[in-house]
């Protein structure tokens, strides 16, 4: 649920951290393809929202990450789960 601040602290006895000045949360969304995570992180761009790293393009995953105006990072993320690299199940500690 997305709430503006002065409702959202009805819910709580604790004051609101200040994400422009500390960390309270990384939002990470999933998306279904590349072309989709861009679409989601420029209209973000457009409304406002800055980039808060560069993108990661690894093949089989894509993530790009933006802040939104309040200082939230968020991070999209599309996975091609055909494409993980497998891993080399010998090079694992079996203790």
């Amino acid at each position: 649920m997305l709430l503006v601040e002065n409702f959202f602290q009805t819910f709580t006895k604790k004051k609101i951290a200040d994400a422009t000045k500390t960390t309270e949360t990384i939002i990470a969304l999933s998306a279904d393809s590349k072309k989709i995570v861009d679409e989601m992180v420029n209209n973000a761009i457009t409304a406002g929202g800055t980039i808060y790293s560069d993108p990661q393009d690894q093949g089989w995953m894509y993530q790009r990450s933006f802040q939104d105006l309040d200082g939230h990072q968020w991070e999209v993320i599309y996975m091609d789960m055909n494409a993980v690299p497998q891993t080399d199940s010998s090079a694992v500690s079996q203790n």
